[in-house]
């Protein structure tokens, strides 16, 4: 397992220091995300998805953080509703997203791209114009 450096997040050092995990990061960006209307789920992996089965919730599941020289850089993986602004709710993940980083930790987020990989369908919308 590679192990990512820890964000140093504090400047005085007098009482000592303040450092946050990249994973730390992540989960906070997936409940923020999870709390704008029109997103449908988050798009995990095969082990994400196996934890969930056991009853463990992931909240970490569909983001991934990367710290580079630059700053911050986050990426969604989101199934959004069908019907809804993508524009919008993209949007709307971002900018949710960084408040909340910003309000928990203080960090300034370099990058939030969002990658919308399914609309979920609902079967009610479809039935009526079908049966005609």
């Amino acid at each position: 397992m590679s192990e990512q450096p820890l964000l140093n997040v504090s400047e005085d050092t007098s009482l000592g220091k303040v450092e946050i995990a990249p994973e730390v990061i992540e989960v906070i960006a997936g409940i923020a995300a999870a709390e704008v209307d029109g997103l449908f789920a988050m798009r995990g992996n095969f082990a994400s998805g196996v934890v969930e089965k056991f009853g463990k919730k992931s909240h970490s599941k569909g983001v991934k953080v990367e710290l580079t020289d630059n700053g911050i850089l986050i990426d969604l993986f989101v199934v959004l509703n069908f019907g809804v602004s993508i524009p919008e709710v993209a949007q709307n993940l971002q900018s949710n997203i960084r408040q909340t980083l910003k309000s928990m930790t203080a960090l300034e987020i370099d990058e939030i791209n969002v990658h919308v990989v399914g609309i979920q369908m609902d079967g009610k919308e479809g039935s009526g114009e079908i049966a005609e």
